[in-house]
């Protein structure tokens, strides 16, 4: 093998997913097609959920300042999203090329190999590894590696050259986005529905402005994605009547409100991950940050599978924990699309929309939706088991024995599984001594467990989701799915029984049994 994963796409899914596999140990080169990054960010940000993410590999500090909003929507509606506790809308005005920029740099200094200019033209899986065919300035090259993820974007040439069913619905509508320079546009953070369509506009630095246009009976049409500024200057004038003439644009794109998700995330030795695997209208700037999920989710469970520490059949759960998260994703961007592009005929549901955000519940709901901190992963556990398991360990401070502070954020730099013991039990760290080449064993105070819902011990994968808890707060089968975002908290108006001596006592067992499942044979001293 030339490698031991071979990545296509240079994009955040990909750049993300190299870093990962690196952290991990595995070898891996990245091929794309651009011989330059384009320097054009259709995306401005990043989710609450994906800035947690980069701050649990030490990524925040390169972003510089970040603008970090308590304000947002849902389809234009704003509301607060600190009604969920951690939640906010995100990161704002953080364009992809630099996140591009802060991914490529990271992974580059991990190793990736990184290979510009290498566009795929032939992919074979023969079931022992996956070649490809790149055509590059130096003539056809061939790469040879024992898995292969696409992470090439909505139009994947991954996913069209292995076969992957891509079903869904079609685009009805295109719509048009620009960097508009030399104009002078009233601002329309949330988007303004008027007669004929939908226009948005924001500004993102002197003298230029990002705007959306969404011009009602406008088809998809069976065209490139290629478009001129003319083109987006008239349907504005159409809309609002207000003219863009004398003006220009640094870029201009068009998208769609086609809607399609894969239906397996793996075919063999291929995977998809990000656009490649889910494609749906950019309502919440969640496109970005769901592949990056993706990425994280499936890097070091893929590092673990060529390091030989785990079978194969761990990549299963990537499709099980994100084809839920990426259906989840295009059921709420279509509804925002409604709301925000509907004609008069989406006016009662409008109307009811607007009475339902009145509610708190409804709006905690939609906080946890868009923000993604409320991703709750089935890891099949028993009724009774605690209300982390299967959540994101949520960033909180933690007090070390020796009087030292960390977070838990800061525990996942290394992408290392964390056994957090707040009881200063050896009995349990003697339990996971076998792994300590895969996990990092940590000890905190005991004032730290209150953090946590009253959990003894947790079992943090890479990821950052919980996949083991002692003691503590206990949940059932439908708090994952329905239950507030992953600070551990119990549902309002139901007290959450306590851990009896018998489930503690049977806590090693099990703890065992999910270091087996997660991180494979234990090491043989």
């Amino acid at each position: 093998m030339d490698t031991d994963v071979i990545v296509v796409g240079a994009g955040p899914t990909g750049l993300m997913l190299a870093g990962e596999l690196r952290l991990g140990g595995a070898r891996v080169v990245v091929v794309e097609k651009l011989a330059e990054p384009t320097g054009q960010s259709r995306g401005l940000g990043f989710t609450a959920r994906a800035m947690e993410v980069f701050d649990q590999r030490g990524l925040l500090p390169r972003f510089g300042t970040l603008e970090k909003s308590p304000m947002g929507h849902f389809g234009g509606v704003q509301f607060d999203y600190t009604v969920l506790e951690d939640a906010h809308f995100g990161a704002r005005g953080v364009p992809q090329s630099q996140t591009e920029a802060v991914l490529e740099e990271w992974a580059g200094e991990l190793g990736a190999d990184i290979r510009r200019g290498w566009e795929l033209t032939k992919l074979a899986d023969d079931g022992d590894g996956v070649e490809i065919v790149a055509a590059t300035p130096e003539g056809e090259q061939r790469v040879r590696g024992a898995y292969l993820v696409g992470c090439d974007g909505g139009q994947s040439v991954v996913r069209r050259a292995v076969g992957f069913d891509f079903p869904g619905l079609p685009a009805t509508r295109r719509m048009y986005l620009a960097d508009v320079t030399g104009c002078d546009i009233r601002p329309r953070f949330l988007g303004e529905r008027l007669d004929n369509g939908m226009v948005m506009a924001a500004p993102l630095a002197p003298g230029v402005d990002r705007i959306i246009v969404c011009e009602d009976g406008t088809p998809a049409g069976d065209r490139p994605q290629a478009v001129e500024f003319d083109e987006v200057a008239a349907a504005w004038e159409r809309i609002t009547g207000e003219s863009l003439a004398g003006g220009g644009a640094d870029w201009v794109s068009s998208f769609t409100d086609a809607t399609r998700q894969v239906s397996a995330y793996r075919k063999g030795r291929v995977l998809l991950a990000g656009d490649a695997a889910h494609v749906h209208l950019p309502a919440g700037g969640q496109g970005l940050s769901t592949g990056v999920q993706d990425a994280v989710n499936l890097g070091w469970k893929l590092a673990a599978v060529v390091r030989g520490d785990v079978a194969d059949t761990l990549l299963d759960s990537y499709h099980d924990e994100r084809h839920p998260v990426g259906a989840r994703l295009l059921m709420n961007t279509r509804a925002q699309g409604m709301i925000f592009l509907g004609g008069p005929e989406a006016d009662p549901v409008r109307k009811v929309f607007g009475e339902l955000m009145a509610l708190e519940e409804v709006r905690r709901r939609l906080a946890g939706v868009v923000s993604h901190l409320d991703i709750a992963y089935d890891f099949g556990s028993a009724p009774g088991a605690h209300r982390l398991v299967g959540r994101r360990l949520p960033p909180r401070p933690l007090l070390l024995p020796d009087g030292t502070q960390t977070t838990t954020t800061a525990l996942l730099h290394p992408a290392r599984g964390v056994l957090l013991d707040l009881t200063d039990d050896a009995g349990l760290r003697k339990s996971a001594a076998g792994w300590t080449d895969r996990i990092s064993v940590v000890t905190a105070g005991p004032e730290s467990a209150e953090v946590f819902s009253g959990a003894t011990a947790l079992l943090v994968r890479p990821d950052g989701h919980v996949a083991w808890a002692a003691g503590g707060e206990r949940g059932d089968a439908t708090d994952a799915a329905s239950g507030p975002a992953a600070s551990g908290a119990a549902t309002p108006g139901t007290p959450a029984p306590k851990a009896t001596a018998a489930d503690i006592a049977a806590g090693v067992d099990s703890l065992v049994t999910a270091l087996h499942h997660w991180f494979g044979t234990p090491e043989v001293a």
